[in-house]
């Protein structure tokens, strides 16, 4: 079967500019290296039906294969620069969402 890309879908709230602006400086170089693509971010998203997400930041971003995304996620490059993202953030999620398979 062929890779299908995953979409990331996040939302979070800043809670220290400083430690978060370190975490985007490092942020996508290593995105690159596993073939994401930063798709975009809103911060005053509008939900239209459902439960609101906690206000904040969503972003989008997208990766060529589930397995691209989990090596991403699991470089250990990743998790350094993500200690600011946690300390400067209160994440509500960080959701990956499988595209659908090529047709044929």
């Amino acid at each position: 079967m062929a890779d299908v890309p995953v979409y990331m879908v996040v939302n979070l709230h800043i809670t220290d500019k400083d430690e978060y602006r370190k975490y985007e400086k490092s942020f996508f170089p290593i995105l690159k290296k596993y073939g994401g693509e930063f798709l975009t971010y809103d911060d005053s998203a509008e939900t239209l039906e459902g439960t609101i997400p906690r206000e904040g930041r969503m972003i989008l971003f997208t990766f060529p294969s589930e397995q691209a995304a989990k090596d991403w996620y699991a470089d250990a490059d990743y998790q350094a620069i993500s200690e600011h993202r946690r300390a400067g953030t209160n994440m509500e999620f960080l959701t990956m969402v499988k595209g659908l398979p090529p047709r044929d």
